[in-house]
């Protein structure tokens, strides 16, 4: 069975970026898939040191990530770019996670821009052989986006929902014998 990771780079307990992600799994789901979101607000993660080996949770996170036929990335805009937390993750993974997985990027800006992180995003992704699926999600001014939990912007839902029938079938795609599992 393909596997979908959500990965949340936000660390506000309140965040949009989480909930989007939430919506993305939603729709994975409703395509045969088990589903899981790694928050890395609730996580043990020190910064990334090259010298030191698992450190915190990251051997567990990473394994997760290594086992996903698809990966969802989230973030939040900060000063153009990915949050710190995303990109603390991001350094403990390799092409050992990423090889032959699709995914997935949402970034949720508090203003109007987020081309520039999604930008960042795939770039990296691309550094560690992930495959980028075309359609991609960014939010403009996320906060009038939602009421409490809920999603209002119908356009944002449909985009959202989209992303995660797109991975699922790039997963599908990359990875033929889990879908007979």
């Amino acid at each position: 069975m393909i596997s979908v990771v959500a990965v949340c780079g936000s660390r506000r307990r309140m965040s949009y970026t989480r909930k989007s992600l939430e919506l993305v799994l939603e729709a994975a789901r409703n395509e045969g898939t088990e589903t899981e979101l790694l928050d890395l607000g609730a996580v043990d993660l020190p910064l990334y040191h090259p010298d030191v080996d698992e450190q915190g949770d990251s051997a567990r996170l990473t394994r997760i990530v290594r086992d996903a036929e698809a990966v969802v990335i989230g973030s939040p805009v900060y000063h153009g770019s990915y949050s710190s937390a995303f990109r603390n993750f991001h350094d403990y993974c390799s092409k050992d996670e990423y090889r032959d997985t699709a995914v997935g990027l949402v970034a949720t800006a508090g203003g109007g821009s987020y081309g520039a992180t999604l930008e960042h995003m795939r770039s990296t992704v691309r550094g560690v052989y992930g495959h980028t699926v075309p359609e991609q999600v960014g939010i403009r001014r996320a906060s009038e986006k939602y009421d409490g939990d809920t999603l209002t912007d119908v356009d944002v839902a449909r985009r959202l929902e989209e992303l995660g029938v797109a991975v699922v079938a790039e997963a599908r795609r990359l990875h033929p014998e889990a879908v007979s599992e």
